[in-house]
């Protein structure tokens, strides 16, 4: 049989897809499979102090009591009683995972001296609780947006804080930044830029400082020219964005959407969320949803009503592929462990057994193809990084060990191949 494409052919068509190449791989790399928090709580930046996190737990534990217990707690909220040990102990032991010290509408606008003195005294705190291992395992800051009339102070604040970690000794692993109210791509390549002089300054490595961008205008949706920018700000962030976060209210006021009805699950929430979702696919860019408002406090027919909803919207936000959000209230986290655990845990059989079907290719009734073995070691992955699975339980029930797990979950990270 004689070909018809040549060597000669073969170059030319690769020569064709070099620029396509090089777009797959440096641009959509893939999640790496690090584990992503599950929440991220913010605090007005004056309001924190390293035993917050500890503190919180300790609210949140009370908060339980008052609703008569956990396993009751659980029930409430259509959960099993099962998980009240495990929810327990997670509020013991790391109720917060991720905390930014709000320096922007949590803290408002302050005179400059107030401002650069609480930058500082944030960043020695947050050094030392890291070096006292009370920290959460991911914290950082939110600075004021990069519009003319916050810029400066912005920068200013970014500066100082990052200066004042230095001065106590290296960077957190954790560390997290975030840029909010970002309307146009060419803020987020001026915060790039900010990022590069702070690392050649401090003698920081390239590409040390990565940072968050807040969707919170419809401008990063749809542009004055027709295009969707948040997919190009990702490319042009060098590497440097590591994660959207949906900001509920200022995209909801945007819209000029009625304050009754802005909530995370409006239509117009869920379209933004989806082309944000769209946009992220294989960069290894992670999404985060918002919050609600309506906080367990007050009568406790009202903690009950709103201890349902955010427990309701938890679950919503994991079953769309949004495997993180924001709580404002310590009585929020039992709600937020309670919903991701119940998310996994009940998932893990049903997960388990195909993972087990597809590795060790036993027949059965479903014919799962590697894309969907791919989502079903994602989700059983997910839910090993976040607590709700043990390694004993992946192993017992898919038979496959938890290095396996992630290289069938994320195999442009990993070059095992699963055991069969």
């Amino acid at each position: 049989m004689k070909f018809a494409l040549g060597f000669d052919d073969y170059a030319a068509i690769d020569s064709a897809l070099a620029e396509t190449d090089s777009l797959l791989a440096k641009g959509y790399p893939g999640d790496d499979g690090t584990r992503q928090p599950v929440h991220t709580v913010y605090m007005p930046a004056d309001k924190y102090q390293p035993s917050l996190p500890g503190d919180w737990g300790r609210e949140a534990l009370a908060a339980v009591e008052r609703a008569g217990g956990m396993a009751a707690l659980c029930s409430s909220m259509g959960a099993s009683e099962d998980l009240a040990s495990l929810v327990s102990a997670k509020l013991a032991s790391e109720p917060i995972e991720d905390l930014r010290l709000d320096f922007e509408d949590g803290y408002g606008n302050r005179p400059d001296d107030e401002e650069d003195a609480e930058a500082l005294r944030a960043a020695i705190a947050v050094a030392r609780a890291v070096k006292d291992g009370i920290a959460p395992p991911f914290i950082g800051i939110r600075f004021k947006c990069f519009e003319e009339a916050t810029r400066r102070r912005a920068l200013r604040t970014l500066d100082l804080f990052i200066g004042g970690l230095l001065t106590e000794g290296p960077l957190p692993d954790g560390l997290v930044l975030t840029l909010p109210k970002v309307s146009t791509v060419a803020q987020v390549e001026a915060m790039v830029f900010a990022c590069q002089r702070l690392e050649a300054v401090h003698g920081l490595p390239s590409g040390r400082l990565r940072f968050e961008v807040q969707m919170e205008t419809p401008q990063l949706i749809l542009s004055h020219e027709g295009t969707v920018p948040v997919a190009e700000l990702l490319h042009r962030g060098q590497g440097r964005v590591t994660a959207l976060h949906y900001g509920t209210y200022d995209y909801s006021d945007s819209l000029q959407i009625a304050a009754e009805y802005q909530s995370m699950e409006h239509p117009a929430a869920d379209y933004a969320k989806q082309v944000m979702q769209v946009a992220v696919a294989g960069t290894g860019v992670r999404l985060s949803d918002g919050s609600t408002n309506i906080l367990p406090i007050g009568s406790p027919s009202d903690v009950e009503n709103a201890g349902r909803l955010h427990a309701r919207l938890v679950r919503r936000s994991l079953e769309r592929g949004y495997y993180q959000g924001w709580d404002l209230h310590a009585a929020q986290l039992p709600t937020r462990f309670i919903a991701t655990y119940a998310f996994y845990r009940e998932g893990l059989p049903a997960a388990a057994q195909r993972l087990r079907n597809y590795v060790h290719r036993n027949e059965s009734a479903i014919l799962d193809e590697p894309a969907t073995a791919r989502a079903l070691a994602r989700f059983v992955h997910r839910g090993l990084l976040c607590g709700a699975v043990s390694s004993d339980e992946v192993s017992g029930l898919a038979g496959i060990s938890t290095a396996d797990l992630e290289a069938l979950a994320h195999p442009k990270k990993n070059v095992r191949t699963p055991v069969e």
